[in-house]
């Protein structure tokens, strides 16, 4: 008797953890998405179509636009990557950057590459933070070490200081993703060295879009949730009228969207993470990283590190309705390997297979 209470006390822990489980993974779906009236261009005309299946546009996203200096061109990806650096180049020269210019003209996350991929018809992944006077800018790193070569941070930093500072100076000062053989030769006249690009403003970028392809806005910030940013960037998005989703890692970040957004489509990004117990940092990364804060934010896609497709987390939200993205993709192999477990793709360093 005792044994079989036992034995039912056991089976109803393991279907009480596996609902809690599936609560905290649950996605917003397209039940909620339709009902929040989530479209491809939130602030667009009213009565515009509504997308219940997916609010995405269908097409592959550049990762930080598309670049010929920056993330991802290494030694490894050669040499689809000498295909994708030379399409970086004539779509930035097609828009009107760096003609005549010998050397890298497009650096990642500058104007330039998100032309190109305007001209491309790219998607475009960028990222978002603030500037020592509250500016929002488009960069990846807090610290301007590896994209210009000055080791200062972003955030100690005002919007004119940056002007100042070009994007992967020729040669390249820093960085392990400035790879020789990518890059021509760096000319020596003066009037091609004043050619450069700098770290842009958030309303620049989307005057350049202008929304002629759909953008992936992700907001960065370390572990502290940094709610001027989300306040500030939202402002600016606000009065865009292209498509665009926004993404974090930050799972407040997420639900901050939740609570002041509802209309617009939101990502949380990330990784594969193994658990760990060994501080509380460690467990904030591993139930990230296993979704399990997707009852926060209730995120309409997942974007997650390619590697872990099949990882069960995101095989369970993507059943429960969540979208998929993958994150960063850079090679047709990789693209092979990825696609069966995704519904987006983002990608950088190759030219996508169609």
């Amino acid at each position: 008797m005792g044994f079989a209470k036992n034995v039912r006390r056991l089976a109803l822990s393991g279907v009480a953890a596996a609902g809690i489980g599936t609560w905290a993974l649950a996605p917003r779906g397209p039940r909620g998405r339709a009902n929040s009236r989530v479209s491809a261009t939130p602030n667009g005309v009213p009565g515009q179509e509504i997308y219940e299946d997916s609010p995405i546009p269908d097409v592959y996203f550049a990762h930080r636009g598309l670049h010929d200096t920056g993330s991802g061109l290494t030694a490894g990806y050669l040499p689809e990557s000498v295909d994708y650096v030379t399409l970086a180049r004539e779509m930035a020269q097609k828009a009107g950057y760096g003609i005549g210019f010998n050397g890298p003209i497009a650096p990642e996350n500058s104007l330039a590459s998100f032309a190109a991929a305007c001209e491309a018809g790219f998607g475009i992944e960028l990222d978002i933070q603030l500037t020592k006077d509250g500016h929002v800018v488009v960069i990846h790193d807090d610290n301007l070490l590896r994209v210009a070569g000055v080791n200062r941070r972003i955030s100690d930093l005002t919007y004119a200081q940056l002007c100042r500072i070009p994007l992967f100076p020729s040669p390249a000062k820093a960085g392990d993703d400035h790879v020789e053989g990518l890059t021509d030769q760096i000319p020596d006249s003066q009037d091609d060295q004043q050619y450069a690009q700098y770290v842009p403003l958030l309303t620049e970028v989307l005057n350049v879009v202008d929304g002629r392809v759909p953008l992936i806005v992700e907001y960065k910030m370390g572990d502290s949730f940094d709610e001027e940013l989300m306040k500030r960037g939202d402002i600016i998005l606000r009065g865009y009228q292209g498509p665009y989703v926004i993404e974090s890692f930050h799972p407040m970040a997420v639900n901050w969207y939740r609570i002041h957004r509802p209309d617009v489509c939101r990502g949380q990004l990330s990784e594969p993470k193994s658990f760990s117990f060994t501080n509380s940092q460690e467990v904030k990364q591993s139930l990230a990283g296993n979704l399990l804060f997707n009852w926060l934010g209730r995120p309409d896609f997942i974007a997650y590190d390619w590697h872990g497709g099949d990882n069960f987390p995101l095989r369970t939200a993507r059943s429960l309705g969540a979208i998929t993205v993958s994150w960063t993709v850079r090679s047709g192999a990789e693209q092979e390997a990825s696609s069966p477990y995704f519904d987006y793709m983002i990608f950088e360093s190759f030219v996508p297979l169609a």
